[in-house]
C-alpha cells in the first residue's frame, strides 16, 4: 500500500465525508511543481484555486514570512494594531479604481470578504435586497450559498437559506444567455419581485468561477453601472478568483472599464497565506460603526506581509503581462488541438488572461454536457502528473489557473500532458455524434 493509499483511509475514518479531496496527498512544491507522499510529480494548473499566482512558496513570500515571524504572530488587530496592516491597506487604496478615495478592511476567507461587502451595502444604503447572478460563487457561508447560483454541491441540503437574495441569469454566449437577456430578466425582477430602492447591491464576478469561467460582457458591467447609479445601489465586483492579476489585469473588472463601489479580494491576495479584503469608496465603506467589522484573525500578521510581497512581486516580475502571454499561449494551444479531427468533443475554448476554460460537450451542434468525460480527462492528466480541475453548472468544463510565474518549459510539458489526457479520455468513447 502506497502513503497515500493510508493517508486516503486515516481520511476516510477521521475527516468528515463531506470534506471533498483529490487524491493527491502533498509533500512538497515549488512555483508550478508539487510532489505527493509518494515522490510523484505533478504540475499544477490549479494553483490551489487560483491562490498561488505568484507560485508555490516564492522567495520573496517566504523571506517576507521569516521576518515577520522574528517579529510576533498574532495581536489581533483591533487590540494591537500594526504598521504592515495599515499599509497594505494604502496600498490596495491606491490599486482599486473607484473613481473615489477608497478604504480597506482586512478578513481571512473570501466569504468573509462577501458577507462584509453585503453588510457594508446594507449600512450605507439602508437597505437589505441583494441581486446576484445564475453560476455565481461567492462562498459556503449561510449568505454565501445564498448569493450563490449553482445548487450541486454547494447549497444542496443546507437551506433555509437568508432572505431578499436575488437572482438573474448570467450571460453566457456558448449556451446562448445573451446579455439582452440578462437585462429583461433583470428589469422584470426589478419591476414585479422587489422594488429598486429596497436593493442593497448588485453582487458580480467579472469573470465566473465557479460557474465555467465565463467573462461577463463589458456591455453587462456598464448597464449594471447605470441601473446602480440610477437606484442608489451599490456595485459589488467578487474578484476573489479573477482579481490579483490573473486575467491580465489586477482586477478583472478592469477590462470592462467600469469602476466598482465596492471590491472583494482573496485567494491571490496573499500567496498561499489566508486573507481577504473588501476595498472601496470611502464614503460607502465608512458607514459602517466601529466595532461592526473585523475578527479574530483578520488580517493576520503572516498573511499581511506575504500580501505585501506579493503586491512586489506581481509589480516587479509584471504578473499582469505575464498573465496575458499565459493565456494567449494556452488558448492559441486549445484552439489547434480542438480544431484536430477528433476533437469534436471541444465544444468551447475561452479565456481571460490566464483563466482559461475548455467546455467539453457530446457534440457541437447540440451541445449537450459531457460531465463524465470531463471526470474522465481530469482523472487521465492526474495519472499523467498533471494537477486540473473542474467546474461549471453542467460539471463540463475544465479549467486551467496555472502559476503565473510558471517556466514556458514546465507550461509546454502541462500542456502536451493536457492534450495526451484528452485524447486517451476521448479514444475510450464512441465518436461524437456517433
Amino acid at each position: 500500500m502506497t502513503i497515500a493509499q493510508t493517508l486516503k483511509a486515516r481520511q476516510a475514518e477521521a475527516v468528515a465525508a463531506g470534506v471533498a479531496t483529490k487524491g493527491i496527498f502533498a509533500r512538497h512544491a515549488e512555483n508550478a511543481e508539487l510532489w505527493d507522499v509518494d515522490g510523484r510529480r505533478f504540475i499544477d494548473f490549479a494553483a490551489g484555486i487560483a491562490v498561488n499566482n505568484t507560485g508555490h512558496r516564492h522567495p520573496r513570500i517566504m523571506a517576507a514570512i521569516a521576518e515577520q515571524a522574528d517579529l510576533f504572530t498574532h495581536t489581533c488587530f483591533h487590540v494591537a494594531p500594526y504598521e504592515s496592516y495599515i499599509r497594505l491597506a494604502e496600498r490596495l487604496n491606491a490599486l482599486v479604481d473607484t473613481g473615489e478615495d477608497n478604504r480597506t478592511m482586512l478578513v481571512t476567507t473570501g466569504a468573509e470578504a462577501v458577507e462584509n461587502a453585503i453588510k457594508i451595502a446594507r449600512a450605507s444604503t439602508g437597505r437589505s435586497g441583494v441581486i446576484a447572478f445564475s453560476g455565481a460563487f461567492h462562498g459556503r457561508t449561510m449568505l454565501g450559498m445564498a448569493l450563490t447560483g449553482k445548487v450541486s454541491p454547494y447549497k444542496k441540503n443546507f437551506g433555509p437559506f437568508p432572505a431578499e437574495i436575488y437572482h438573474v441569469p448570467f450571460p453566457a454566449a456558448f449556451s446562448g444567455v445573451t446579455v439582452e437577456t440578462t437585462l429583461a430578466a433583470l428589469d422584470t425582477l426589478l419591476a414585479s419581485d422587489v422594488d429598486p430602492e429596497r436593493v442593497a447591491a448588485f453582487i458580480i464576478e467579472p469573470v465566473q468561477g465557479e460557474g465555467g469561467f465565463n467573462p461577463a460582457p463589458d456591455e453587462l458591467l456598464r448597464e449594471l453601472r447605470l441601473r446602480a447609479d440610477k437606484y442608489g445601489i451599490v456595485l459589488i465586483a467578487d474578484e476573489v478568483q479573477g482579481g490579483m492579476a490573473r486575467t491580465g489585469a489586477m482586477l478583472s473588472i478592469e477590462h470592462s472599464g467600469v469602476k466598482p463601489d465596492l471590491v472583494t479580494l482573496a485567494k491571490g491576495l496573499a500567496g498561499g497565506f489566508p486573507l481577504s479584503a473588501v476595498v472601496g469608496k470611502a464614503s460607502i465603506m465608512n458607514a459602517a460603526h466601529p466595532g461592526g467589522l473585523g475578527g479574530t484573525y483578520a488580517g493576520h500578521p503572516f498573511a499581511v506581509a506575504a500580501a505585501n510581497a506579493v503586491l512586489d512581486v506581481i509589480a516587479d516580475e509584471d504578473l499582469c503581462g505575464r498573465a496575458a502571454w499565459i493565456g494567449e499561449k494556452i488558448e492559441n494551444r486549445l484552439r489547434t488541438i480542438a480544431a484536430r479531427q477528433g476533437m469534436e468533443r471541444i465544444g468551447d475554448v475561452r479565456a481571460r488572461g490566464a483563466m482559461i476554460a475548455v467546455e467539453l460537450v457530446e457534440d457541437r451542434e447540440g451541445k449537450t454536457a459531457a460531465a463524465g468525460l470531463t471526470s474522465q480527462v481530469v482523472a487521465e492528466a492526474e495519472q499523467r502528473g498533471l494537477i486540473l480541475l473542474s467546474c461549471g453548472t453542467r460539471y463540463n468544463v475544465i479549467r486551467l489557473l496555472p502559476p503565473l510565474t510558471t517556466p514556458e518549459d514546465v507550461l509546454n510539458e502541462g500542456l502536451d500532458i493536457l492534450e495526451a489526457s484528452l485524447e486517451a479520455a476521448f479514444s475510450k468513447v464512441a465518436p461524437a455524434g456517433a
